[in-house]
């Protein structure tokens, strides 16, 4: 069980990394569903592993990312079903 916490731990990680070295290079828009997406499940994966891990203060940090992915994502969807139905009328 260890074994694969840990991997879901290195996933969150390098999932974090990609997204960031994506934006900061200009090949991925930092305010874009993929970025928010990678960072929410980035996020996710890390929180899960620190938990097993008992690494609190990194779950929080972590649990309080993902929030804040889980809050981008709903914007952008909800935004996206308005601008749809405005283009529907």
């Amino acid at each position: 069980m260890t074994l694969l916490i840990d991997l879901i731990g290195w996933a969150g990680a390098a999932t974090l990394l990609f997204a960031y070295v994506m934006a900061s290079s200009s090949r991925m828009a930092g305010d874009g569903m993929p970025y928010q997406l990678l960072n929410l499940f980035g996020s996710i994966a890390l929180m899960i592993s620190t938990a097993y891990h008992t690494a609190w203060p990194s779950t929080i940090l972590n649990a309080v990312w993902a929030v804040i992915g889980v809050t981008a994502v709903t914007r952008m969807v909800t935004a996206r079903s308005r601008k749809k139905a405005l283009n529907a009328s």
